[in-house]
């Protein structure tokens, strides 16, 4: 009896010892949600939701509270938060003799783990069902190139015509109250011009909680086509707080899909773009202050925002290296958004290869002809108005021959301001009045 007794806890320990090495080996307890789940700020039903978690869901734990019936962590996603151990296919007794106890915001350290067989979707408002997407006759196929203008005018045109561009981008942003019947003038323009225009359409932040905002949003943006714009950018951004608040993927999907069944119903022929994440990875994963744009992008996917596209939108702006490199940059953090076919391969993928790509901002910073950079874009210092020049070139050259790439707007053309935010050192028309990147496209 009693040796059976003794055998029985060898055994117990054994398996106490496994589950501890695996948690040493993954640099936390490993562990799955066993149904649906809600990731909150803090241990219990009374603190905010921060994700709805699906079942199978992988998340690396690091903490608990005093009784382990809440554990701490980071999920698949990157996003870290409290779960209900109940909803885990761990208990609070392993909870309890694993991990530590750990305090409601401490820091998770963990990297997040590998992914499960559904990634978390970022939450913060009701994930509704969405309609059926209305048929498009938008083009979707070939390539074409243009710039982000702040002055279409008879000067700056004469630099679009010398780089052999077919489309000018405007941003005009929209608040309650606003008619499209104040950006007439831009479509008018740039089609007086000769050129395709497309129309980067930014709302408030600070308006996204009123009532019926998604609807005058999309009624916003219908006009805009009625009144000839070719291409709508459907927001910008939005994976900042300060462009929307709190972050939220299904949120902006909820939005978008609205959006863009109002343009088609209006005219099918515009060509309705993604809002374009800001490229980063400081956020460490996807948050309601912020969210790297990878995470964003596939929580955008996984909540059905290709049907409701007709191209992704990307931005790439912090190259320092010609477009065809893929490694070498010296920058200290290695990250797929220093090179522009990992940003290619990043977002193409994301929706499974069933959307082009649409850059609606694509650009090479440079001083030269201003002064020094800012310390936030000193890793530009190097790069000369010679390399702007070539780069845009050869990215262009690039796109057109890839087949994935539908649309490629430059950033930008004529901006002049240079301080923080150095705009006029992404300004292809620089300040002696020269364009040798207009040049170089124009070969």
């Amino acid at each position: 009896m009693k040796k059976a007794k003794v055998w029985r806890v060898l055994a117990l320990c054994l398996l106490l010892l496994g589950l501890v090495v695996e948690a040493l080996a993954q640099g936390g307890l490993i562990a799955t949600t066993a149904t649906n789940a809600q990731l909150r700020v803090g241990a219990g039903t009374q603190w905010r939701r921060i994700a709805i978690l699906p079942a199978g869901t992988t998340i690396a734990l690091a903490g608990r509270n005093n009784d382990g019936t809440w554990v701490r962590g980071i999920t698949q996603n990157g996003q870290v938060g409290w779960i209900a151990t109940s909803t885990l296919n761990i208990s609070a007794a392993d909870a309890r003799a694993q991990l530590p106890i750990m305090a409601r915001e401490a820091a998770v350290t963990l990297a997040a783990p590998p992914a499960g067989s559904v990634p978390a979707t970022t939450t913060t408002s009701t994930g509704d069902a969405l309609p059926p997407p209305r048929v498009s006759s938008a083009p979707v196929r070939g390539f074409s190139y243009g710039a982000h203008v702040f002055s279409l005018n008879d000067r700056t045109a004469s630099y679009m015509y010398q780089a052999k561009m077919q489309w000018a981008k405007f941003q005009v942003r929209y608040g309650l109250g606003g008619t499209p019947e104040g950006a007439a003038w831009l479509i008018n323009t740039a089609h007086a011009y000769g050129f395709r225009v497309l129309l980067s359409v930014l709302g408030d932040p600070q308006e996204l909680g009123v009532g019926g905002y998604y609807d005058q949003f999309a009624a916003y943006v219908a006009g805009l086509a009625a009144l000839g714009a070719d291409a709508i950018e459907v927001w910008n951004e939005p994976n900042l707080s300060y462009e929307w608040s709190p972050v939220d993927p299904v949120a902006y999907t909820n939005l978008l899909a609205k959006a863009y069944n109002a343009i088609k119903a209006t005219n099918p022929n515009t060509l309705v773009i993604s809002a374009a994440p800001t490229p980063t990875g400081s956020f460490g994963g996807c948050f309601a202050h912020g969210c790297d744009d990878i995470h964003y992008i596939r929580a955008m996917a996984a909540a059905g925002a290709a049907r409701y596209m007709d191209c992704v939108g990307v931005h790439y702006n912090e190259g320092i290296l010609p477009p065809n490199r893929t490694s070498g940059d010296p920058r200290d953090v290695e990250y797929y958004t220093r090179y522009y076919p990992s940003m290619v391969n990043v977002y193409h993928s994301a929706f499974g290869g069933k959307k082009p790509l649409c850059f609606t901002e694509l650009g090479y910073v440079s001083g030269e002809g201003y002064g020094e950079l800012s310390p936030m874009f000193g890793w530009a210092r190097d790069v000369t108005v010679a390399n702007q020049a070539q780069w845009l070139r050869q990215v262009v050259d690039i796109a057109r021959r890839s087949g994935r790439v539908r649309l490629l707007i430059i950033w930008n053309l004529d901006a002049t301001s240079f301080g923080n935010d150095p705009q006029g050192g992404y300004a292809i028309i620089r300040p002696d009045g020269s364009c040798p990147a207009c040049a170089a496209l124009g070969r």
